[in-house]
Formats: structure tokens, sequence, C-alpha cells
């Protein structure tokens, strides 16, 4: 894979220089309503600007449609709307981050991309035990950052076996 990640920030990253040693991790940070997020640098294919979606009929209000990148068709995902939020006209700082996801290919949309995050292990604190219900399910961690605080997303389960298979027929 060498597709490579905009600039955020000063720092351009590709996936060659994605060095993590065992005891760190990288990871895209983005933000989604006024929350921050984050997962693993090595899910992120590359980061595009919103451009034309193509809705598909019948399908779960969260699944945005279908784009074409460079030839190959790419469902789009709107976190905002998976995620229960209320839904936001895109901004100029509105990204599609395209990524690997339980081995398919999708895109997903954020409000904006933050930073790039190099962080030690042990700044990862397991999700309390107080969150229930069906966001537990993709929340791996929380980052303890200086004065803020990093929900960890496992990309994999953001989407449940029913709605894979609705993806995996666009």
């Amino acid at each position: 894979m060498s597709a490579t990640i905009e600039d955020i920030g000063s720092e351009r990253i590709t996936s060659g220089a994605r060095g993590e040693s065992a005891n760190s991790m990288q990871l895209v940070s983005f933000r989604l309503a006024q929350e921050e997020y984050g997962i693993e640098i090595t899910r992120v294919q590359e980061i595009i600007l919103m451009g034309e979606i193509t809705r598909v009929p019948q399908t779960p209000d969260f699944i945005k449609g279908l784009i074409n990148l460079r030839n190959t068709v790419i469902p789009i995902v709107d976190l905002r709307r998976r995620f229960g939020l209320s839904e936001e006209k895109p901004s100029d700082e509105t990204r599609i981050m395209v990524m690997n996801v339980a081995g398919k290919t999708i895109g997903i949309i954020v409000d904006a991309v933050s930073e790039v995050l190099r962080i030690a292990k042990d700044q990862i604190a397991p999700p309390p035990p107080t969150v229930a219900g069906l966001g537990r399910d993709y929340l791996t961690g929380l980052v303890k950052l200086d004065k803020r605080l990093l929900i960890l997303l496992d990309m994999d389960k953001i989407l449940t076996c029913s709605e894979s298979v609705i993806v995996d027929s666009l």
C-alpha cells in the first residue's frame, strides 16, 4: 500500500513512514460534533476532500452512497449519522477517510481531520464500565492527552454483520 495521507498540519505521513515500536502507536485524530476520535494510522489509506456522492436508494440513512475514487467504487458511511448525531452540511474541513474496515475499502465522513499523533500504549485507558449500549462495541479505549481525551475506535466493529452485508452489496 503506497497511498499517501494528505498533509495534516506540517507533517506528511506515508505508509512507508509508519514505524511503530512495541510501546507506541500512531493515530489519526479527527473531530465529530464536539468530540475527538482516533484510529490507528495503519487503517487509513488516504484522506480526501468531500466530493459528489451518489445516493443509493433503500439503504440505511448513515450510508450516504458511493463515490468513484480512481475507478474504484467505494461506499461512504456518514459517521455522524452512524453514531446517532444530527446531520450537518459539509464544511471546508469535512473529509472522507478512506480505510480498510473488516477487509473492505470504505470511506467515512468526518467533520475534520486534526492531526497525526504518536502515543505511548500506556496512555490508553480501557473504556469505563459505565459506557453502555452499542457504542461500547466499537470503543476500544480513551487516550489521555494533556487537557483532553481522545476516543479510540475499532473500525472493524463500526458496522454490524447485517450492515456489512448491505455495504458489500453496493
